[in-house]
């Protein structure tokens, strides 16, 4: 298949075919599946989706965008890594962008978004593995930003939030069980805060628990942790 069309969106423009094959290297990226480092192989995918190499490379620019992937020219594509200090300096940063991003979103919050909130945190509270912690870990910090009509923070929340997945997987094995009472009675304090509307409470759950991850990362997590995620 050729990597032109005579019809169809402009060179950029991203298809339904370029957002199907960035949302399954997305979950692929953020699971670990494709470990920070590894290339990927844009002609492996074309073949893999039966699509040219068009809506592989619009893929990627919106995984690019997202902070899961760089574009190297004239030389590839790889699944984005990220020093430790970079990864230290980024928690300094969602210190004082995820406050704001809660207070945000609170007003904007369905009771079904805390009905949800509710129902993630009875699963991690009952114990999982470290994969689906992860997942279940994500879903709820997004979920309670996702009222937050500030498009450009949201972008930099999510953005965040990728490029440091593999320091909370490498730190989240170091802890093992034993610490993770300190998280799930912080996600506690943040869901009743969000029940009460209580905005303050809310910004202060959020910033000293990211501030205390960023603590516990730096004492557990000395050295870069890409070679316990491949």
């Amino acid at each position: 298949m050729a990597d032109h069309a005579t019809t169809g969106p402009p060179s950029g423009v991203p298809t339904v075919a370029s957002h199907r094959v960035a949302a399954h290297l997305r979950a692929e990226i953020i699971s670990g599946t494709l470990p920070p480092g590894a290339r990927i192989m844009q002609e492996e995918l074309a073949a893999r989706f039966g699509f040219s190499r068009l809506p592989v490379r619009e893929a990627l620019r919106i995984l690019e965008s997202e902070g899961l992937v760089t574009l190297r020219s004239n030389s590839g594509a790889w699944v984005a890594e990220l020093g430790h200090q970079e990864c230290i300096d980024i928690y300094k940063i969602r210190e004082c962008v995820e406050p704001l991003a809660i207070a945000e979103s609170i007003p904007n919050l369905r009771n079904a978004d805390i009905q949800r909130l509710e129902v993630i945190q009875a699963e991690i509270d009952r114990g999982t593995e470290v994969e689906r912690f992860l997942t279940l870990d994500r879903e709820l910090h997004l979920l309670t930003y996702s009222g937050c009509r500030i498009e450009p923070l949201n972008a930099m929340v999510e953005r965040f939030w990728n490029t440091t997945r593999q320091y909370r997987r490498a730190y989240t094995t170091a802890i093992g069980r034993d610490r993770l009472w300190v998280i799930n009675a912080e996600h506690r304090l943040l869901i009743e805060a969000i029940k009460h509307m209580d905005v303050e409470g809310a910004k202060t759950t959020v910033w000293s628990h990211i501030r205390r991850t960023r603590l516990e990362l730096i004492r557990h997590l000395s050295v870069d942790p890409a070679t316990t995620t491949r």
